[in-house]
């Protein structure tokens, strides 16, 4: 092979074992993309499995006897009636007709003292007896009513001269609810409107009317009175109990009409638990007027749909931990 030959053959090896490095590089940079591409979007198949499984995981499936194990109680909504109302708060007072202050006639001597604080009394019974600083005789204080011993300002062998030695008895098989009016409340407020007085959940509910509304607001507090007159044959409304009343305003005929107990809130929004074929799942509503019991739905349920009246924290708590991985515990 002549020396031109040569130089032509190495030439053109050169150049193929160029083209062979070029193309391989470029294949491995390819490859390197689709690499990073596939690491950097893990998986889209699996994006769109967690978007169904998401759906999966607003519904609860509970059967009968779970239903029954925590006390979940289901509706069909509906229409109702709402009593809308005014809150007041007050305190229980004696009435002042029925109040009776007994004061020995004469200065002497307390010789005999029969009845004490909280001892119930009849009229014209002996109360306490006096031995009179001038004739020397005793004599007799009576009480003047029927009723309950609730003050006594006189003690065995006490020297009595003057108006602060005395028995208070109170007639309490009656006594008042003074309810204290705001301005923004007047409004609202009339003679004979039924109110529900209330003393803690311990005391049983009365049922009384509006007998009275001072015609002046107070100065210092900017309210009116209100008063209702509660039945207490029992003693049950002692005086200086505070209350709360419920004045209701308004009976108002609305399409959907719910307890309280079946609103709850999931992820910031409130919600009722609504019956589907697949399970319970949460519905977003808007709620209207409402009172301590009762609330109106005004969208998001529809009359005829089964919802969770009672116990839909069970169901909330089994969506959130669905939505931590835990999954039905059931």
């Amino acid at each position: 092979m002549n020396e031109k030959l040569k130089i032509v053959f190495f030439n053109m090896l050169v150049i193929l074992l160029l083209f062979s490095a070029v193309s391989i590089q470029g294949c491995s940079d390819q490859s390197g993309d689709n690499e990073k591409t596939r690491v950097g979007n893990p998986g889209h198949e699996e994006e769109g499995h967690d978007e169904n499984g998401h759906e999966e995981d607003e519904v609860v499936q509970l059967s009968p006897d779970e239903l029954k194990e925590f006390g979940i109680e289901l509706a069909t909504a509906g229409p109702g009636q709402l009593k809308v109302h005014v809150d007041l708060t007050g305190e229980i007072v004696i009435d002042p007709d029925r109040l009776a202050h007994i004061i020995p006639r004469f200065p002497g001597i307390v010789k005999e003292v029969r009845k004490k604080i909280g001892d119930k009394v009849k009229k014209d019974e002996v109360l306490a007896i006096i031995e009179s600083n001038e004739s020397l005789v005793p004599y007799e204080v009576k009480s003047l009513a029927d009723g309950t011993v609730i003050e006594m300002h006189l003690s065995l062998g006490e020297v009595i001269n003057d108006a602060t030695h005395a028995f208070v008895v109170a007639d309490l098989s009656h006594v008042w609810a003074n309810l204290n009016i705001y301005q923004k409340d007047l409004q609202y407020i009339r003679v004979g409107q039924e109110a529900v007085i209330t003393a803690g959940p311990e005391m049983p509910r009365a049922v009384g009317r509006i007998s009275y509304i001072s015609p002046v607001v107070e100065e210092d507090t900017r309210t009116a009175l209100a008063r209702v007159v509660i039945s207490n044959p029992d003693g049950r409304w002692r005086p200086g109990l505070f209350v709360r009343a419920e004045v209701v305003k308004e009976r108002a005929n609305v399409d959907v009409l719910v307890p309280k107990t079946a609103l709850e809130t999931f992820e910031n929004q409130t919600v009722v638990f609504v019956q589907t074929p697949e399970g319970f799942r949460p519905q977003p509503v808007v709620i209207g007027r409402r009172n301590a019991e009762k609330v109106e739905i005004i969208a998001g349920l529809r009359k005829g749909q089964e919802y969770v009246a009672k116990g839909g924290f069970t169901i909330r708590s089994e969506l959130q931990k669905k939505a931590f991985g835990g999954g039905h515990g059931h």
